[in-house]
């Protein structure tokens, strides 16, 4: 998707379509709500054949990485939002078809999360100490748990390394981990889970502490106990507590911060 409404990216870029649920963070999942039952497009599940997108789609990220040498910008692009990029049940040429359109694009900056981090060494196209320098990766962790079973995995990968802590359905501590970027949300959608105010100070607060880069996305839309008045998705930073008007990025690539407040004691 060009232009894309996600705050930490500026495009998403879908290889293909489709999925199975691999965690809890999956249960509501937006991309199966949409392109299954709503648009029928898909079958998600393990049987469900992934579907690729058109070649007319796939030229969207050399637009982007003229555009990006031209204007001397960078683009970050979200790769996968509605499938897994290290899904199994993808074809491997495909995988290999993406990474060639990744080195053709080095104006711009490719984000590939996933919850099959465990996958890289046998799906990925890059060995662990010769990921291209515009290729961040990131895993999904939305509580402790799966924070603990996915990070070991990225831990040494020659990268940037970041965290997707979306949907947070429980606490969260970094401890010994050094991820370069850290992304905090709650879920959105029908049946929201609710994320306490109180995981995302606490995380805030260890990323503050480590030097580590706290992007705050969206409080979500369950959001009736946080103390304001917060509508929809919970997207809009101006209706959120200010201590938590926080976004930046990892520094040497892009570093912002739209609002820098003290820490707050609550």
């Amino acid at each position: 998707m060009e232009n894309s409404k996600i705050a930490w990216t500026h495009h998403s870029f879908n290889p293909w379509i489709g999925c199975q649920h691999v965690s809890p963070g999956c249960d509501h999942c937006y991309a199966e709500r949409d392109w299954d039952h709503r648009f029928h497009h898909v079958k998600w599940g393990p049987h469900g054949p992934r579907k690729r997108t058109t070649d007319d789609y796939w030229k969207g990220p050399s637009r982007w990485n003229r555009e990006a040498e031209q204007t001397g910008k960078r683009f970050r692009v979200f790769c996968a939002s509605l499938a897994d990029w290290l899904d199994n049940k993808v074809p491997r040429s495909w995988r290999d078809d993406l990474a060639q359109v990744i080195h053709d694009t080095p104006n711009l900056d490719w984000l590939m999360l996933t919850k099959r981090i465990e996958n890289f060494d046998k799906l990925a196209p890059w060995q662990r100490h010769d990921v291209p320098s515009h290729v961040w990766i990131g895993v999904t962790c939305e509580n402790q748990e799966w924070f603990d079973r996915r990070y070991k995995h990225l831990d040494d990968i020659n990268a940037i390394r970041f965290i997707s802590y979306e949907p947070a359905l429980g606490p969260l501590k970094i401890g010994a981990a050094r991820p370069d970027w850290v992304i905090c949300g709650g879920e959105s959608g029908p049946g929201a889970r609710r994320m306490k105010p109180k995981w995302a100070r606490r995380l805030r607060d260890e990323c503050a502490d480590l030097g580590i880069p706290f992007f705050m996305k969206q409080i979500g839309s369950n959001h009736d106990r946080w103390p304001a008045n917060i509508r929809g998705k919970g997207e809009d930073m101006r209706e959120w507590p200010e201590d938590l008007r926080l976004r930046q990025f990892p520094s040497g690539k892009w570093s912002s911060a739209d609002y820098t407040l003290p820490r707050a004691t609550a």
